[in-house]
């Protein structure tokens, strides 16, 4: 008998062969699948998620000129529609500075379309179809995505209409420099192979769910893309639905990150061993107006440490412009607080 005996634990025989292995009594033997039956799961959740919320996504033809591996070419891209009255989200950068706008639907329909709003940002934008009646998928609520996760990407990858890639969530919480400069947090790193014209189109989950809008990939990279996360769609979309921008705070700084000698940072009790530097004002800014020098380093934001210039943003895309905020500023040898009142960031 085993030295180590539990009423649920066996010892096996590895030398015994699978005839002579005898279900226990008590003991349901758990179900067997072959190949084709884990194959056939597979395809069904993929299946039923194309066929039910591929009209969704449709092709955009941005209407302008951009340089291709052969030359000039037609700019477009890939957005999902988002409600049954053709409201349709897509990225920025996909229809910055289009003249014209039109979509192609699953069904062969060219339908033209209107630039709601954008936020570069984000690299979102938010457009309408004109007398189009689109099926529309919806935004995944909450942040249940896990590391492994099925994603079904589609779009219009290289002007090949209505296309379907899968991968698996490879990643979660990367961060994207955006065409602004400014960071895109929270971002999805997936295995879904993308390619040019997939920007703006829906990364899926098994349910339909849209859990990101595809935006990039690494040049000569394999397996790697990125999409921007739905929880992030659905803090712009209110805003370009009402405003047509994003409403940000503006205090009208530009400046780097600069490392502090130890000195500084024994002497002032700085938690931190870096600062934001001024390296420039914009005159007529709130940051200017309220006695900020060029030069001045700083280390927080209503008491909130802040060593960067993406700390910066990222409290600046919180605060309500118009409200009074303090920055605690180290001057040459110095510690002092300037309180300055931000404007709407202008578009």
């Amino acid at each position: 008998m085993n030295d180590f005996a539990h009423p649920y634990l066996q010892l096996i025989d590895l030398n015994q062969t699978a005839s002579s292995l005898e279900p226990q009594e008590g003991i349901v033997a758990p179900a067997t699948h072959n190949d084709a039956d884990l194959l056939d799961a597979y395809s069904q959740a993929v299946t039923s998620v194309v066929d039910k919320f591929g009209p969704a996504v449709v092709s955009i033809n941005a209407g302008k000129k951009v340089q291709g591996p052969g030359g000039e070419m037609q700019g477009s891209g890939s957005g999902v529609a988002i409600t049954p009255d053709g409201y349709i989200l897509t990225n920025s950068h996909v229809v910055n500075g289009a003249a014209k706008i039109e979509i192609l639907l699953t069904d062969g329909q060219r339908v033209e379309a209107s630039l709601v709003g954008q936020d570069p940002a984000t690299d979102l934008a938010l457009i309408q179809a004109h007398s189009a009646d689109v099926p529309h998928a919806d935004l995944a609520s909450g942040n249940r995505l896990r590391v492994g996760q099925l994603v079904i990407a589609m779009g219009n990858p290289l002007g090949f209409h209505a296309s379907v890639s899968t991968g698996v969530i490879s990643a979660l919480g990367r961060a994207l420099r955006s065409q602004t400069g400014q960071l895109i947090e929270s971002v999805i790193q997936h295995t879904a192979p993308l390619n040019p014209g997939n920007s703006g189109g829906p990364l899926l989950n098994s349910h339909g769910k849209i859990v990101g809008i595809n935006t990039a990939i690494i040049a000569n990279a394999q397996g790697i893309g990125f999409a921007v996360p739905a929880a992030t769609a659905a803090w712009v979309l209110p805003q370009l639905f009402k405003y047509g921008h994003v409403k940000r705070a503006y205090l009208g700084i530009v400046g780097n990150q600069r490392s502090l000698g130890r000195r500084t940072v024994r002497y002032h009790e700085l938690t931190v061993g870096s600062a934001i530097e001024v390296t420039s004002l914009d005159p007529a800014g709130p940051a200017s107006k309220a006695g900020l020098h060029h030069g001045d380093l700083i280390v927080a934001i209503n008491d909130r440490v802040v060593n960067s210039v993406d700390d910066l943003y990222r409290f600046l895309s919180e605060w309500p412009a118009g409200s009074e905020l303090s920055l605690t500023v180290v001057r040459h040898a110095q510690k002092v607080t300037v309180t300055a009142v931000p404007t709407e960031m202008r578009h």
